[in-house]
C-alpha cells in the first residue's frame, strides 16, 4: 500500500496489520541526464514490485529518498529512526543502484540492495527478496 492510500479515519483500524514501512532509496547525484533519471526510477520501481506486490497487505511504501550517495546516508538512517518512532516495527530500505548494507543504515531493519543481491548464484531475485523479508518478520516475532 502506498502512503497516499492511507487516510486518517481508517489508519487506526489498519495500523496493526501494516507493521512494515518500505523506504525507496534512489541514490541520485544530480549529475544524471533526464533519461538516466527515468531509467534509475524504473529500475527502482521494478525492484520494489518484488516486495510491494507479494506483501501488499503488510507493507506501507513511504516517499523515496531520491538524492544522496553512501556518504550521505545519515539522513536515510534518521528517517528510519523516525519511522520506527512513529509506530512501524520494521523499516526496509530498497535500492536498485546503490550498494548499501544494513551496517550503512543501522536504524533500518533490512536493506535490500539490488546490486548486492544480483550476485546470488542462480536464485531468482524475487525469491531472494521474499525470503529476506519473510526471515526478517520471523526473527522479530
Amino acid at each position: 500500500m502506498k502512503f497516499s492510500e492511507v487516510d486518517e479515519q481508517t489508519w487506526p483500524e489498519l495500523k496493526p496489520f501494516f507493521d512494515t514501512c518500505l523506504i525507496p532509496f534512489t541514490g541520485l547525484s544530480g549529475m544524471e541526464t533526464p533519461w538516466e533519471v527515468t531509467a534509475a526510477l524504473e529500475r527502482l520501481r521494478d525492484f520494489m514490485d518484488l516486495a510491494e506486490i507479494p506483501f501488499k497487505g503488510r507493507l506501507v511504501t513511504y516517499p523515496a529518498v531520491q538524492y544522496g550517495n553512501t556518504e550521505d546516508i545519515k539522513l536515510l538512517n534518521e528517517v528510519c529512526h523516525n519511522v520506527k518512532s512513529s509506530g512501524f516495527k520494521f523499516v526496509v530500505i530498497m535500492t536498485a543502484d546503490v550498494e548499501l548494507s544494513k551496517e550503512d543504515v543501522p536504524d533500518s531493519t533490512l536493506v535490500l540492495s539490488r546490486r548486492r543481491l544480483e550476485g546470488s548464484e542462480g536464485i531468482p531475485l524475487s525469491a531472494i527478496v521474499a525470503g529476506q523479508i519473510s526471515e526478517m518478520w520471523q526473527q522479530e516475532s
